[in-house]
């Protein structure tokens, strides 16, 4: 195999620091806050340069939200149909959790434009999302049907897994307040969703 053209590899690179600084000014400025001047100057490139790659300043924002919703999906596509269906449900959780420590910042954004009525990212909630959850939820409702897990909604399920493992990166400061600096609130989240979960979901 031969290494990719430079070319590709000046693209890849130059797309990757786009959004990373892309990220950053979003999350400290808001979508109509930011400027695609800041995000060129974070990304140690010239605006003409940065407007070769993404045409406008919503390219640069949609482009950031689909990638981290894709990645925010991977635990969720990595359920296995062929696992032990609380050991999978119980990994999934505890990846979320991970992530909220992780990627505290991409789930604020997300959460942000969620809030805003997700006015860039609509057809991807309705879309490729709602497949994968269509897709999942019909997995644990057969899981659920076979006795394999305690019965309940496995739509609403998947929600109460969302919004219990993202509140620990979207209200993050409100958790460090009430908890105080030296506790770790995914660790001590980690057990708590452990027991909550596993009480929940066993037959």
């Amino acid at each position: 195999m031969t290494d990719a053209p430079p070319q590709t590899r000046i693209r890849k690179r130059n797309t990757q620091a786009i959004l990373s600084a892309a990220l950053s000014v979003f999350a400290a400025e808001g979508f109509r806050g930011a400027t695609l001047d800041q995000i060129a100057a974070a990304a140690k490139l010239s605006k003409p340069n940065l407007l070769y790659y993404f045409p406008s300043k919503e390219a640069v924002y949609v482009e950031l939200l689909a990638s981290q919703l894709e990645h925010w999906l991977d635990p969720l596509r990595a359920i296995d149909p062929d696992g032990e269906p609380v050991a999978e449900m119980l990994s999934y959780i505890r990846s979320k959790l991970l992530m909220s420590r992780s990627h505290a910042r991409e789930s604020r954004l997300f959460a942000g434009e969620v809030l805003r009525g997700a006015p860039h990212i609509g057809d991807v909630l309705q879309g490729p999302l709602r497949q994968l959850v269509d897709e999942k939820a019909a997995l644990i409702q057969g899981w659920m049907d076979a006795g394999r897990l305690a019965p309940s909604d496995p739509y609403h399920l998947i929600f109460s897994i969302w919004a219990l493992t993202q509140h620990y990166a979207d209200f993050a400061p409100q958790v460090t307040a009430v908890l105080g600096p030296d506790r770790d609130p995914v660790d001590e989240g980690m057990r708590f969703t452990e027991t909550l979960y596993r009480r929940m979901l066993t037959p």
